[in-house]
């Protein structure tokens, strides 16, 4: 019933316009909004046609795991980019991370940030 649906992921955001401001401007995502009897909400279009519904909630309470990740071919490439746009990354107890927040001693290297929210992306480097 189902394997023919066009499936998309969702998540909550506290401010729209600041949600519109990072993901389109800080992460340089296209991002379109749109309005209806309802409200506004955001679609981000990601590189294959995916696309991400954001939210607003008034309530919102950023999720306790990772909601978007972005893989990325260098990941030392990539978050010396992000820094460079203010991007700020998370360090976490229990995870060795170099100087520049990457976890890089199991799985693919990986480095997680936060949007204005306080929802948890991240970049990894998948080989």
């Amino acid at each position: 019933m189902l394997t023919n649906s066009k499936a998309f992921s969702g998540f909550s955001v506290n401010d729209l316009q600041k949600a519109k401001e990072f993901y389109g401007q800080t992460l340089g995502l296209r991002v379109t909004e749109e309005n209806d009897a309802t409200g506004s909400m955001l679609t981000l279009h990601l590189e294959g046609g995916t696309e991400i519904l954001v939210y607003p909630k008034p309530n919102h309470v950023a999720a306790s795991f990772t909601v978007l990740n972005f893989p990325v071919p260098d990941i030392d490439e990539a978050v010396t980019e992000l820094a460079g746009r203010g991007v700020t990354f998370e360090r976490y107890a229990g995870f060795e991370q170099d100087e520049k927040g990457v976890f890089r001693a199991a799985g693919p290297p990986i480095a997680w940030f936060t949007d204005p929210s306080g929802n948890t992306l991240s970049v990894l480097q998948l080989t």
